[in-house]
This record gives structure tokens, C-alpha cells and sequence, in this order.
């Protein structure tokens, strides 16, 4: 799994751990004159500020873990454990399709050690999002920020159950916004938050929290780095951005479903063939955006809007930095040999 051309890292899932992996583990001289006049004089200024300014930021800290780790769960299934943020007074709670996996059933611990069951609602693969609810208890909810007015800098904590070690935070900042980041299998993130608080395996569906206690994402990646063997690479991680989960839970808990998902559709089913050029379509949707401009069983793709795809997460990636409606270009080798250029109006990623 890689990152977009532009970076030459690759991207790991936050995933859920294995049960299997929790259980394994149980068993002077001195200087004179000016130097140190001037040393002494710049300690006494710095250190009244230092203390203030460490006090008042520890202070928040403390604040902010206090008001939002009640609302941050554990989600078991029968593949591991995974996190989740608690979103409403109906005991919904939102994390990562991947956490949520096949399964329909679930136990949610809650901060305090309350075990509880849990259903799924409803699953939007393409964003990695879910919602499960509790059949009962009366949790937090957690309060959703404003993704949109997220700016670069700002401190943030990344609370979860990662590695199973339940209400855990860890601290850093916003690296970087609108970040796109392919997490494999098609599943491609759009508008990403990167940041450098630690992510690892369980923070997965956690929360992402500014310093007012507002959830800005859900962790839901680590960057890996092949020059160290696949390890995760310290201080890179990636959330999917609070507007993105607010719509697409919101329509989850609704019905079940997603019916406006803001993301761009071509209406096609790839497979990267061995040794072939581009991603060769194994089917096309009836009505659907590529039938429409007569794409068809058999043609290769070999660019889309003037980039070139030689990959199903080339294709998947691309279309995750365009929208619905968007008229663009595609390049395709027929059957035949053929080369051609069909302009295609994208339409909606369905639930």
C-alpha cells in the first residue's frame, strides 16, 4: 500500500489487534565573566514564562482527556479490538468499517470498564466508516468539530485502545490537511488529516481531539516505511476529517444506508492484470457513468483526468480527488489494440 506519488512512504492500517497478540505477553567545570552573566540573566526571564506556558498547556491537556475519554470506547469482535467515539444520546457509536469487519455483533467497554453489547447499523467501505449501537447504557457522546476550519499546527490528541492498553493519548500536532492516502483494496481516504500523534494498531476508530475537547477525526492510519523493513513510520499518521464522518453517519443512522456520499463514481469493476497495461474492466454498471460513454468488458484504463493508472489504487486514488458531476478523461486500449479517449460525467459513489 503506498501514499500518492508524491510521498514514498506507504500507509498501514491502525487495525484492529488480534486477541491472540494481547494474550501473548502474560507471563563541571565552569566557564567565567560574560558567559555566565549572561546565561544567568536568560534563565531568570525564560523560566517564569517556560513554567507558565507548560502549566497552562498541561492544564488543557488535562482538561480536554477529562471531558472526552468517556465518550472514547473499545470495540471488540471475534478478530480483535478496535476504538470508537461515542456520537450521540441514541448510543451510536462511529468507527472504521475496518475495525467493524463482517461481523453484525459486538462488545463495547466503556471507559469505566462497563462491558456492553452492540449491533451494526449500517458500513460506508469506501470512506472505512461504520456505526454500531448499544442495545443499552447511557455513554458520553463526544462533541464533533468542524474539520473544514482545522489549520496546520494546531495540537491535537489522539485517544484510543491501541495495542489493547484501553484510554490511552498520545500528543502532537496537525502536519498537514487534504491529504489523500491509499489504505489498499480500492479503499482510498480523501481529505485526510495527518498528524503527528502516535498511531498504532487499536487507535483505529479512536478520536482525534483539538484542544477545546472537539473531535476534528478518526485515526485510522499509520505511514510505514519500507527503508525500515515495513515498520511504522514515528510520527505520521492519518484521520478521516469529522465533516466527512459527520455526513456519512449521520445518513448511516438514518437508514441504513448512504445515498449522498460526496464521492465520484465511474461505474466499473478493475483488476490489474499480470504483465498487461493499465486496469482492465472485469465489468461495467448498467446506466452507470462509464456504460453511459461506452466503456466496456474488456477495455483497459490506462489514465484518468490526464493521470495514468496502472494500478486498481491508481484508478481508486484518482477518483478520490475528483467529485460527482465532474466531466473527465479517459484513456482506454480496446481489446483490439485500439486506443481511445472517452470523456465521462462521474456520478455518485452509492452506498
Amino acid at each position: 500500500m503506498r501514499l500518492p506519488p508524491s510521498s514514498a512512504a506507504a500507509v498501514a492500517l491502525a487495525a484492529s489487534i488480534p486477541l491472540s497478540v494481547l494474550s501473548a505477553g502474560c507471563g563541571g567545570g565552569g566557564g567565567g565573566g560574560d558567559g555566565a552573566h549572561t546565561a544567568t540573566t536568560v534563565l531568570k526571564l525564560a523560566r517564569p514564562v517556560a513554567s507558565s506556558g507548560a502549566a497552562d498547556v498541561q492544564a488543557t491537556f488535562e482538561q480536554v482527556i477529562q471531558r472526552v475519554s468517556p465518550a472514547v470506547v473499545q470495540i471488540e469482535t471475534a478478530q480483535g479490538l478496535g476504538s470508537g467515539v461515542v456520537y450521540d444520546a441514541k448510543r451510536d457509536i462511529v468507527t472504521n468499517n475496518h475495525v467493524v469487519g463482517s461481523a453484525r455483533s459486538f462488545t463495547v467497554t466503556l471507559s469505566g470498564g462497563d462491558h456492553h453489547n452492540a449491533t451494526l447499523v449500517g458500513t460506508f467501505p469506501p470512506d472505512d466508516l461504520a456505526v454500531i449501537r448499544l442495545t443499552d447504557g447511557s455513554p458520553t457522546a463526544a462533541t464533533f468539530g468542524d474539520s473544514t476550519k482545522v489549520r496546520v499546527g494546531e495540537l491535537t490528541l489522539a485517544m484510543g485502545n491501541p495495542l489493547g492498553l484501553r484510554s490511552s493519548v498520545t500528543e502532537g500536532i496537525v502536519s498537514s490537511i487534504g491529504r489523500t492516502v491509499s489504505e489498499g483494496n480500492g479503499v482510498v481516504i480523501s481529505s485526510a488529516i495527518q498528524t503527528s500523534a502516535a498511531i498504532n494498531p487499536g487507535n483505529s476508530g479512536g478520536a482525534l481531539v483539538d484542544v477545546n475537547g472537539a473531535v476534528i477525526g478518526i485515526p485510522t492510519l499509520a505511514a510505514i516505511d519500507p527503508q525500515l523493513g515495513g515498520a511504522q513510520a514515528p510520527g505520521i499518521g492519518f484521520a478521516i476529517p469529522s465533516s466527512t464522518v459527520k455526513r456519512i453517519a449521520d445518513q448511516l443512522i438514518a437508514s441504513g444506508r448512504v445515498t449522498r456520499s460526496g464521492r465520484a463514481f465511474l461505474g466499473v469493476q478493475v483488476a490489474t492484470p499480470v504483465g498487461g497495461v493499465g486496469v482492465v474492466v472485469a465489468s461495467v454498471r448498467p446506466g452507470g457513468p462509464a456504460a453511459a460513454a461506452g466503456l466496456r468488458r474488456g477495455d483497459a484504463i490506462v489514465s484518468l483526468d490526464g493521470k495514468p493508472i496502472v494500478s486498481t489504487d491508481d484508478l481508486a486514488t484518482v477518483l478520490a480527488t475528483l467529485r460527482p458531476g465532474q466531466t473527465v478523461s479517459v484513456g482506454i486500449v480496446r481489446s483490439d489494440g485500439t486506443r481511445a479517449t472517452l470523456r465521462i460525467t462521474l456520478g455518485q459513489t452509492p452506498g
